[in-house]
């Protein structure tokens, strides 16, 4: 009898402990590695305008080192480059590489450089054009991670904000809500997801602390009718 108490009272202990560990570290397993996000609205600006394309790190990771390329997937294929690859914006080994630079872009984009640190890779188009108007893909081909690109659509109309030479915090813009809301595939939240998914967890490992409850159970009845025999 006391050793199947002793048994059971170790295996709730256990159980215990792996709840523990899972609440505190649940959320960052939900979440998992960095992913990239871009504004899920276009964004608006009018002629000879500076426009921002707003594109983040998620959770915010510090990109000084890796390679970030802008480009305009929308555009056609010249088969005379053969496939020479021309950006918008390409940020390696700590600089800007004009050379495989858009020549409409020449002198008229930049990352804040001090702000990827943060993870913030947004990009700033100076005096836009109606040609500038578009699908702009933001890129990181080393992140560790499966979402290592965004979409951000940019629309040159007739009104707009004035911006400024210092990014906005992507966590005070009402709109788009690029941290805590929905990615650009869709979808619920992730800091939503990320409960869901501890609660489930949580939900699993009580479970499987009845089932083991419960089979302690029997085994004390057991151990009784071997004794009362």
């Amino acid at each position: 009898m006391a050793y199947g108490r002793s048994s059971l009272s170790i295996s709730l202990s256990k159980l215990a402990f792996i709840v523990v560990l899972l609440l505190l570290f649940g959320e960052t397993f939900v979440k998992g590695q960095p992913q990239v996000i871009g504004s899920t609205q276009p964004i608006v600006a009018s002629l000879g305008e500076d426009a921002i394309l707003l594109c983040q790190v998620e959770p915010p990771a510090d990109v000084t080192g890796l390679t970030v390329e802008w480009s305009k997937p929308d555009l056609r294929y010249d088969p005379n480059k053969q496939g020479w690859v021309e950006y918008v914006h390409l940020y390696r080994d700590y600089r800007e590489v004009p050379d495989m630079k858009l020549s409409s872009y020449v002198r008229r984009t930049k990352l804040f450089t001090n702000e990827l640190r943060q993870g913030n890779i947004s990009l700033k188009i100076s005096n836009v054009t109606p040609e500038d108007e578009g699908s702009y893909r933001c890129y990181i081909p080393k992140l560790r991670s499966r979402a290592r690109s965004a979409v951000v659509h940019l629309v040159v109309g007739s009104h707009s904000s004035k911006t400024t030479e210092t990014p906005p915090q992507l966590t005070s813009l009402p709109s788009p809500n690029l941290r805590g809301g929905t990615n650009i595939t869709g979808g619920l939240p992730r800091s939503r997801l990320a409960l869901i998914g501890v609660l489930i967890v949580f939900l699993m490992v009580m479970s499987l602390g009845v089932i083991c409850f419960l089979l302690q159970k029997c085994e004390e009845e057991k151990l009784i009718k071997v004794l009362i025999i």
